[in-house]
């Protein structure tokens, strides 16, 4: 009897995206997103952000929350999903199944938790960027990326960001994303959590994006978020990893419950319709 085939090698993404501190740059992440005008333009088309930021925030961390951390056939049972509500995302010169901005998008993922994990956490566990580059394309894998689309090592990497950031323009669909993101109205009762985003989030952005998205900083808030960022990651890096990183089986088991409610509810909405 023939033995099954290994499944992906997953234990540099889970390390990483078990550590807490990589939501720091989540913010970047979107941003740097939705600076590419088709992201921007099929989320301000298509996306109810602004009606529902928390319910698009819980539906990505699910996402991701599954893909590095539940089995293989719930990765694929959820990027099938995801593929098939992709179908219906599309517009004058976007498509939401865009092998280019499935890179891009999860570039943009990769990025964000390298740059905490390597410049604000000074790579607590070694240096594991080339291994998590390897192991983070299997995120845009099971949303149907093709084989090969993708950067191939960590210096191919490198280049494509640089390359990409370098030739992003901020549309006036960036920028209305940008602020239903940053000021969001919804969330009006949470603005101190929402002014701290803010602060981390136009810190971190690389300056031209910042600029093109018009969002005001100086040397001095850069000390001051510096200064915050480097005193944090101290006490942080004093927590053993398996305490940081222990929170994990609650994170999963909180997403599978929140997929299976959104399944029912999908399921009582085709039933009636």
């Amino acid at each position: 009897m023939t033995a099954p085939a290994p499944g992906p090698d997953r234990t540099v993404l889970r390390l990483l995206a078990a550590e807490p501190a990589v939501m720091l740059a989540a913010g970047r992440a979107l941003l740097l997103q939705v600076a590419h005008p088709k992201v921007a333009q099929g989320v301000a088309d298509h996306s109810d952000l602004r009606k529902r930021p928390l319910d698009r925030l819980f539906g990505t961390l699910d996402f991701l929350t599954i893909v590095a951390f539940g089995t293989e056939e719930e990765a694929e049972r959820m990027g099938r999903a995801i593929r098939r509500m992709h179908e219906r995302i599309t517009g004058p010169g976007y498509s939401g199944n865009d092998p280019d901005l499935q890179v891009w998008v999860n570039a943009t993922l990769i990025d964000a938790a390298l740059y905490v994990y390597e410049r604000i956490l000074r790579s607590p566990s070694g240096d594991l960027a080339a291994d998590y580059i390897d192991q983070a394309r299997y995120v845009a894998d099971v949303l149907g990326c093709p084989p090969g689309a993708q950067p191939p090592d960590i210096a191919a990497f490198r280049r494509y960001t640089d390359g990409m950031i370098a030739s992003l323009e901020v549309t006036d669909e960036g920028r209305e994303v940008a602020r239903a993101v940053l000021w969001s109205r919804k969330l009006r009762w949470l603005w101190p959590a929402l002014w701290l985003n803010r602060f981390i989030t136009t810190g971190l952005l690389p300056e031209p994006i910042r600029e093109q998205y018009g969002l005001p900083w100086s040397p001095r808030r850069d000390r001051v978020l510096w200064s915050l960022l480097r005193t944090g990651a101290f006490g942080y890096r004093l927590v053993p990893g398996r305490l940081r990183r222990a929170g994990v089986p609650l994170m999963l088991w909180t997403s599978r419950r929140r997929i299976e409610r959104r399944g029912r509810r999908f399921a009582a909405r085709s039933a009636t319709a």
